[in-house]
């Protein structure tokens, strides 16, 4: 079970945040005026349409672009103090594991880049915590898709972030196994209690894993919704087969066709 959440100065805040881009001299917004907070502790969901700012204000978060104007906080600090003191950790749809490497020594390798120590107990302990005991030895060749995302979700984890911010991580995989991952990330989660903002295409993923889904409208991104995922904790498969579940749902996809119905073609 997951801890009492905590406030959100002491989460994710975006507070007013606007992001523009210079493209082939025009002004292109990509996030207007966006606010959002995430309490210490919960897990929420980013979902809209393709081009909305989802990933970008992500990368905000995570220290990876700066916003053009707004207030941003991770953990209470600045994005990029936040990253430097290895507060906060990104997982993406591409693994990125290093092919020449094991198992464990892609986990070690932000260990060998930031200087923290940690056992090999302790690393062995984080590969058991994501399913991949026995493949300590692998290399990424040697694994499934899915295997090699539960080692990068390892590997974000094992610098002790946190934050966890999560860009379509189960993205490029069948959905059989995306649905494996989302029992497996939900497992994860409730053992850390790390505060997590999920950015994702997929409805269902996004009610069975969050807090709350916060809905984005089409380019330039706004929040246009945010819905509250009333549903009991620990989740399992059979929720999404209750009348609640299915609600949360329709609601979420009739805000996103909503929205689509009014986007500039």
């Amino acid at each position: 079970m997951t801890g009492v959440p905590g406030t959100a100065e002491e989460g994710l805040v975006l507070d007013d945040v606007v992001k523009t881009f210079s493209l082939r001299g025009q002004t292109l917004t990509a996030l207007d005026h966006v606010s959002l907070q995430v309490d210490s502790g919960s897990l929420v969901a980013l979902v809209g349409p393709s081009g909305c700012g989802k990933s970008t204000a992500l990368r905000i978060l995570g220290g990876l672009e700066k916003a053009t104007s707004g207030r941003v906080r991770v953990a209470g600090e600045d994005p990029d103090v936040a990253r430097r003191r290895h507060h906060v950790s990104i997982a993406f749809q591409d693994s990125a594991l290093l092919p020449w490497r094991t198992v464990e020594d892609n986990l070690r390798l932000p260990l060998q880049v930031t200087g923290i120590s940690r056992s090999r107990a302790e690393i062995r302990d984080l590969i058991a915590l994501v399913g991949l005991s026995g493949f300590e030895s692998a290399k990424p060749f040697q694994l499934s898709g899915g295997m090699r995302q539960r080692a990068a979700i390892a590997r974000a984890l094992v610098t002790d972030p946190r934050t966890l911010l999560l860009d379509e991580p189960f993205g490029a995989l069948d959905d059989l196994t995306r649905r494996r991952l989302n029992m497996e990330l939900m497992r994860i989660w409730s053992e850390r209690s790390i505060t997590s903002l999920l950015v994702t295409h997929g409805i269902n993923e996004a009610v069975f894993l969050a807090d709350r889904v916060v809905v984005m409208s089409p380019r330039p991104g706004r929040v246009a919704a945010d819905v509250r995922i009333d549903l009991p904790r620990p989740r399992t498969p059979d929720i999404m087969r209750s009348p609640e579940f299915h609600h949360h749902e329709d609601t979420i996809a009739g805000l996103l066709f909503q929205d689509a119905a009014h986007a500039p073609v």
